[in-house]
């Protein structure tokens, strides 16, 4: 399961509880140790002592960051209902808190209720139209619900607010894509390698390479993408496609057995296939 970050948040929760409760030696001590076992991924020991915690004192106002954080806790321990439960339980709380509806739009994703996750980050952009990690996934996911009208103003957003940022770069990269321009999104594209060669950004920008043809730059980036990883079913497809393009049907027809047996969807290995006729 994927880790979720919690040291911004935790680090504010920690600051706000030092300055208000600092007579309050026990109910820091669960505090700390609950960020000592999250730093270790110790997950149900850290929702322990978020617990106990929040028995100690149950009326310190503090506690609902506590809440916020427990639910991702809870969400790494693989308990993603109990998680969405405690941060409903906060939100009805705190509903203008920004920390517990973004931390409660992570659990919905992850649950696969994205509708809803989108929703939780409408809300926190009418609470905070400056808030940068939820413009940005409230943008990517407008992009990958056909609705590029508001991505554009997201992103453009994002451009003003966090112009050098990895996610500003990431957004338009995806909106690039989704709205046929790709020789923009490999601008983006070579600016997130130049500062982190990801193998996601090698395979986004192979695909835009073969979109535009230029052919020596795609085998290029696939074949870096491969040299990171060996077994990445995605840049099989991609260079199936491109043998094809360049007439070499027989290294075409291997790339694409490679890539059904790493695990390549059969539907679009065969659409990869077939665009390179």
């Amino acid at each position: 399961m994927t880790k979720y970050i919690f040291s911004t948040i935790f680090a504010l929760c920690a600051f706000t509880i030092i300055a208000q409760v600092q007579d309050h030696s026990e109910y820091l001590n669960y505090v700390g140790e609950a960020d000592k076992a999250i730093e270790e991924e110790r997950w149900y020991d850290a929702a322990a002592h978020l617990e106990s915690a929040m028995r100690l004192e149950p009326g310190n106002p503090t506690n609902v960051l506590l809440m916020s954080n427990l639910g991702l806790v809870r969400l790494n321990a693989g308990e993603d209902s109990l998680a969405l439960a405690i941060l409903n339980d906060a939100h009805r709380i705190a509903p203008t808190s920004v920390i517990v509806l973004n931390n409660r739009a992570k659990v919905l994703q992850a649950m696969g209720h994205t509708s809803e996750a989108y929703n939780d980050y409408s809300l926190i952009l009418n609470i905070d139209s400056t808030a940068i990690e939820p413009r940005f996934m409230h943008g990517i996911m407008a992009v990958y619900s056909g609705d590029t009208i508001t991505a554009k103003k997201d992103f453009a957003i994002l451009q003003r607010l966090a112009p050098d940022s990895e996610n500003t770069a990431i957004g338009l990269a995806a909106l690039y894509t989704a709205t046929n321009r790709p020789f923009d999104a490999i601008i983006q594209y070579t600016k997130l390698i130049n500062n982190n060669p990801d193998i996601e950004y090698y395979s986004g920008r192979a695909a835009c390479y073969l979109l535009t043809e230029q052919l020596n730059e795609a085998a290029a980036d696939i074949a870096e993408g491969l040299r990171i990883n060996p077994n990445d079913a995605e840049f099989y497809l991609y260079r199936a496609y491109l043998n094809k393009l360049r007439y070499r049907a027989e290294d075409a027809e291997t790339d694409l057995k490679q890539a059904l047996k790493l695990g390549a969807d059969p539907n679009r290995a065969k659409l990869f296939y077939k665009l390179g006729k």
